[in-house]
């Protein structure tokens, strides 16, 4: 029999077992720590959310459903999103905790979820995993707890100025001196795609412009340098002295910022001065206006020729298109045939390139009203010959009847030096079939801003209302039309299926009767799920739990989608306390000693309840 020697006195431990301590306070054998204290003891002396707050309150602005965050600062966020869960953890005090000689040591995050909540509660709850050190013995206690967000309404500054009658710093009066509005109806677009109007208070329309009230000037300074690189402007500032307090030394101004824009339009027909014409490549001076950014982009529709006229050098010396297209002004024409033209020399190789010679054609054309009355047939060059094919229809200016506004224009198409007929665009659709409601059958519609009448329209009464309804009406169609045949100024708006597109896509005649013609809209370009009026439908699931939220993509304004319980934290790569887990978690767990600063939870050998 093998004796052990215990003469030394010390603590004896069996080979191939592990040595076990007293804890020092119930001397429940436990393993060695360096508390030398067992979990349950050293849970009950110590609290690890002390000093940490578990009841928070944030503000939400009811109005845009923005969230306070610090100075006066908003910011949308998403439910169970992870803009959310930063914005709501900067608001709970003591997790940014140091080490103290007071008690208590440095507290670590280790994990985040959100926990379900009832939807009209006004609650937000998180679970939080935290580290911390214990001062004596520097050991480290892990242990989760639910942090409670009481969320109370709160109007931002924006929702505040919208209640209340002259609350706006500062106003830009955007201003076109023409007789129709197809350029704000373009510029409505683009602002609705980039969002340029966020921050704004309020949007007045009038018969030559749109006003835009902004808060303060940042706002409005970004609005105009929007505007500055969709159109070419100029702008003039002024300001207005409300009030002021002689004692602080501080003045209140309203400030007022008046931007023109040029008065050439997309299809516009232009007489280029010669100085101005020699310097854009020597294009010819009888030129359209191909289309409108913060240059003015022209092309000789006789040779395809193309030129950009600055904005700089347009308001040095500006001037008036001697015809424009607005309001059906201009022809209708039926083509008969074409025969197709290629330019063996330029005088200008490097304004008209190869392709664009290329899509020139001799159109033969005759007027839509002389069909059936006489013979009369034109034949003139045009840029856009490759589009055309007989028994299309197509709009142009006729030359022969037109009376030009300029005098020196004018004394050259009475001596014959201009062409009998320039074509502007092809139609389509219904338009182009003459069907009365072809409005109603277009396959795209357009977004629209929310704004109110202002000034003499808002007391118009009688046939003068009537008539400017149907002004509007007729720059609509126009401004559609264009859309409709072009495809690059698509590119810049955004375009959304209409109810025959989303009823039954049969019904629509997406048939290409001309591989050529790359300007004819498609499907393709359309964008889903523009919602224009927020009610349910009647076959909606009523039980359907989440929350309806703007999903605001880039160029994707206004689109809502619906997310389930938990799918916008799956998205963020969140951790998700679901309903039924919720009804049963515990408010603060028990605390768990680790040696390692997250070493037991990195090898996931502590489990959290």
């Amino acid at each position: 029999m093998n004796m052990i020697d215990n003469s030394s006195g010390g603590n004896i431990a069996a080979v191939g077992t592990t040595a076990t301590i007293l804890c020092c306070i119930c001397a429940t054998p436990i393993s060695p720590n360096p508390s030398n204290t067992c979990s349950a003891c050293l849970a009950s002396e110590t609290d690890v959310t002390r000093g940490i707050s578990t009841e928070v309150t944030i503000h939400q602005c009811r109005g845009c459903s923005r969230w306070h965050q610090d100075a006066g600062k908003w910011i949308g966020c998403e439910l169970e999103s992870r803009e959310l869960m930063a914005l709501c953890l900067t608001n709970v005090s003591g997790l940014k905790k140091k080490r103290n000689e007071n008690g208590g040591g440095q507290v670590r995050l280790v994990d985040a979820a959100w926990v379900w909540t009832e939807p009209h509660s006004m609650r937000l709850k998180i679970r939080l995993t935290i580290q911390r050190e214990v001062v004596a013995g520097g050991a480290i206690l892990q242990q989760s707890f639910v942090v409670t967000f009481i969320v109370r309404n709160q109007q931002c500054i924006e929702c505040q100025a919208a209640f209340r009658q002259g609350t706006w710093k500062v106003l830009v009066q955007v201003r076109q001196r023409v007789g129709h509005k197809r350029t704000f109806l373009y510029l409505e677009q683009l602002i609705l795609k980039h969002g340029a109007h966020r921050g704004c208070l309020s949007i007045e329309t009038f018969k030559d412009g749109m006003d835009f009230y902004f808060p303060d000037k940042g706002k409005a300074a970004r609005f105009m340098s929007f505007l500055e690189d969709v159109v070419p402007l100029k702008v003039k500032s002024s300001k207005k002295l409300i009030g002021t307090d002689d004692k602080s030394n501080v003045t209140n101004y309203k400030y007022t910022n008046l931007v023109e824009i040029c008065t050439l339009c997309k299809d516009d027909l232009l007489f280029l001065p010669k100085k101005l014409a020699r310097t854009i490549g020597n294009i010819s001076r009888l030129v359209l206006v191909k289309n409108i950014t913060n240059v003015i982009h022209v092309i000789d529709p006789t040779t395809g020729q193309t030129g950009t006229i600055e904005s700089d050098a347009y308001w040095r010396d500006p001037f008036r298109p001697v015809a424009t297209a607005a309001r059906t002004r201009l022809t209708r024409y039926v083509v008969l045939g074409k025969d197709p033209v290629f330019l063996e020399r330029n005088t200008s190789k490097k304004g008209v390139s190869k392709k664009q010679r290329s899509k020139l054609a001799l159109i033969t054309a005759a007027r839509e009203s002389d069909l059936g009355s006489n013979n009369s047939q034109l034949e003139e060059r045009s840029h856009l010959g490759y589009l055309m094919k007989s028994g299309d229809l197509c709009l142009g200016y006729d030359l022969r009847e037109c009376q030009l506004v300029d005098d020196e224009a004018e004394e050259e198409r009475v001596a014959g030096k201009f062409p009998d007929l320039i074509i502007v665009r092809k139609l389509y659709g219904g338009v182009a079939t003459g069907e009365s409601d072809s409005a109603k059958k277009r396959t795209f519609r357009l977004q629209r801003l929310e704004v109110k009448k202002g000034g003499e329209e808002d007391n118009a009464r009688g046939k003068k209302v009537k008539k400017e309804s149907e002004m509007e009406q007729m720059d609509e169609e126009d401004f559609l039309q264009e859309l409709e045949a072009d495809k690059e100024m698509r590119t810049r708006v955004n375009i959304y299926k209409s109810d025959i597109v989303l009823k039954d896509d049969d019904n629509v005649d997406d048939e290409d009767d001309d591989d050529e013609d790359d300007q004819k809209i498609t499907l393709d370009e359309l964008l889903d799920n523009l919602v224009l009026d927020a009610k349910p439908d009647a076959g909606d699931d009523s039980e359907m739990h989440g929350d309806m939220v703007n999903d605001v993509a880039e160029g994707q304004e206004g689109m809502k989608f619906v997310f389930e319980e938990g799918e916008r934290a799956a998205k963020d790569n969140i951790g998700y306390v679901g309903r039924d887990e919720a009804l049963h978690i515990q408010a603060k767990d028990t605390a768990i000693p680790v040696n390692v600063w997250g070493k037991e939870f990195m090898e996931k050998d502590v489990k959290f309840s």
